[in-house]
């Protein structure tokens, strides 16, 4: 039984390939396109994932969108019409991407797919609780969602039991804790849908001085989570920004230039709603617990990527377990929404051994060494072929003279997180390589953090986390008692002084408050980049890595071996470990290297 799920035409679309209940394969169309976040109709992740299956569109036995486009759409005309005439613009530049493509996607599917057989629509934040629930480990568990938008929904919760789920309540648009979190992301001079995780990086950084504020004006927040906005200092439901002249009068200016300084105002204010937005997932936890009686918790929706926010849920002792869909974003609604049918509209049961379903979330396109090996000679590179037992060698010997290496092994992450297959690497004891990483290879921003990738029984000799955290997305601190903090020297610093303070043993993944966003690394989930981990231990006493994607700040995580070489041939990476093969960086002819530039497209 081959079902196929798809999102698209908001951000991220996806494809998803289920056989028999087991994950085939799933991406996001911008690892073809080259198009971060594209939110067009998956083509090319379509492609991957029947090529992956060994079929063809014929073989399909269901089809799967994760939303339900006439119900977004009344929505949207509803929207409209509520705000008529101060939405014209806005309606004038949406209506016809509606009318050509969105209300005919069933003949869509149908014609892109050469498909002649069942096609269904389930509601967006159901999309988004069966991800979640589903995939989980959990026999039952209580699941909430919460993003920008769905059709009406922006956040839900209920229970599932064995191979049903039921949503219990709802919060509706334009009320939306996502969309709140995106108001304050444009106002601070970051893209909508792209620029949260930066908000959240640069919370730190600042005091909640704006907090009580955000709290009188803007959200009416009860003690059960429930809440409401007031739209007066909004401008998304109707306009072609997020915020409104009252909101910029209430936070004493207009909102940040991209790219312009960051002054202290702006990261009090980061500092403030991501506080808020902790406070309204705490409560609504207390809420979901209090009502549904479940010991374990599912997370999917837009808002479930926010891991400090999770970390804080999970601390707080209301749940036994915590579960965050990887993809928790639109692109895993493809996945919910075929999960859907194979549970819902089938019957079919669930699985539960004590793990999840998703395969430590490594469910992209692998590469053969010969296309690898093609692709390096495309560019004119010198490189050797090792045995995976010496090009991990070399890799460690690499990392531990603290040289940076792309690491592109396997097969690609599914969602936003890099977990060891497209990964840029480098060694968390030196102080200077986050700066380094950060300035001179990513492209980016100086204050955004590191993740640290750790042997998994290892996680507890350095942070206060006492689980697995394979998908990056829970926050914990540096433990004390481990003795892994740096004692501060009393000297008291503002904004981004705090950058350039030790903190930890490994500096460059410890963030300005001690804290850490974890992956734990399982030898059996994760083979290849526990081998490596290991080994990197055995040399160095330290079994942590830096972590983070394989690509260049407007671009997405790297997919091709071609992609790879690119990448690192524009940027500062001292070596490549790819497939069989290690490229060092330099051992290459002059011509073989492009000047490193910063890229046009910045996020």
């Amino acid at each position: 039984m081959n079902i196929l799920g798809l999102s698209a035409y908001y951000h991220d679309s996806a494809a998803c390939l289920l056989r028999d209940g087991k994950i085939v394969a799933a991406a996001q169309e911008e690892r073809f396109s080259r198009i971060k976040h594209d939110a067009d109709f998956p083509h090319h992740a379509i492609d991957y994932c029947l090529s992956q299956g060994q079929i063809t569109a014929n073989e399909l036995d269901h089809v799967a969108f994760y939303d339900k486009p006439f119900l977004k759409f009344e929505r949207i005309l509803e929207t409209y019409l509520a705000y008529a005439p101060r939405g014209i613009a806005s309606f004038l530049k949406s209506m016809p991407l509606w009318l050509k493509k969105k209300l005919w996607l069933r003949d869509l599917i149908a014609e892109s797919l050469g498909y002649a057989g069942p096609i269904s629509f389930p509601e967006h934040h159901e999309s988004h609780a069966a991800s979640a629930f589903f995939a989980s480990p959990f026999a039952e568990a209580a699941f909430l969602t919460i993003d920008g938008v769905g059709e009406w929904t922006t956040t839900s919760f209920g229970v599932g039991k064995g191979n049903r789920l039921q949503i219990w309540a709802d919060i509706a648009f334009p009320h939306s804790i996502g969309l709140l979190y995106s108001a304050f992301t444009y106002y601070l001079g970051f893209r909508v849908n792209s620029g949260e995780y930066k908000v959240m990086g640069l919370a730190p950084y600042g005091e909640p001085r704006y907090r009580q504020k955000i709290l009188d004006h803007l959200i009416d927040l009860k003690e059960d989570g429930s809440f409401q906005l007031d739209m007066d200092y909004f401008n998304y439901a109707a306009g072609l920004t997020m915020t409104s002249a009252k909101f910029h009068r209430l936070f004493g200016g207009e909102p940040r230039r991209p790219e312009s300084e960051l002054e202290q105002r702006h990261m009090d204010i980061a500092c403030s709603i991501q506080a808020v937005t902790e406070e309204v997932m705490l409560r609504l936890g207390r809420t979901v617990k209090k009502e549904t009686g479940q010991q374990n918790l599912c997370l999917a929706g837009g808002v479930a990527l926010n891991c400090v926010a999770n970390g804080r849920l999970l601390r707080s002792g209301l749940y036994q377990d915590i579960w965050v869909q990887p993809a928790a974003g639109d692109a895993g609604g493809a996945l919910g929404a075929a999960l859907l049918v194979w549970h819902h509209s089938l019957n079919q049961p669930r699985t539960i051994d004590g793990k999840d379903r998703m395969q430590a979330s490594l469910l992209g396109p692998e590469f053969s060494d010969a296309a690898i090996e093609a692709a390096l000679q495309a560019h004119q590179l010198r490189f050797q072929r090792l045995p995976f037992d010496r090009l991990v060698a070399q890799t460690v010997e690499a990392l531990a003279k603290d040289r940076v290496i792309g690491w592109f092994q396997g097969r690609m992450e599914f969602g936003p997180r890099a977990l060891g297959a497209r990964s840029i690497l480098g060694n968390p004891r030196s102080p200077d390589m986050q700066r380094r990483i950060n300035l001179k290879i990513k492209f980016r921003e100086s204050f955004r953090p590191f993740a640290p990738a750790v042997l998994r029984e290892c996680v507890g000799d350095y942070f206060q986390l006492d689980r697995p955290s394979p998908y990056m997305l829970l926050v914990a601190e540096i433990d004390e008692r481990q003795k892994k903090r740096v004692p501060e020297d009393g000297q008291q610093l503002r904004g981004l002084e705090k950058l350039h303070r030790v903190r930890s043993t490994i500096p460059a993944v410890t963030h300005v408050d001690n804290s850490a966003r974890i992956q734990t690394v399982d030898a059996e989930e994760n083979p290849l980049f526990y081998r490596l981990l290991k080994a990197f231990a055995e040399k160095t006493r330290c079994p942590v890595l830096i972590n983070t994607s394989f690509n260049v700040r407007g671009e997405p995580i790297v997919c091709s071996p071609d992609d790879a070489v690119r990448c690192f041939l524009r940027t500062d990476m001292d070596g490549l470990a790819i497939g069989s093969f290690w490229v060092d960086k330099q051992e290459q002819s002059a011509k073989a290297i492009p000047r490193a530039t910063k890229p046009v497209t910045l996020d």
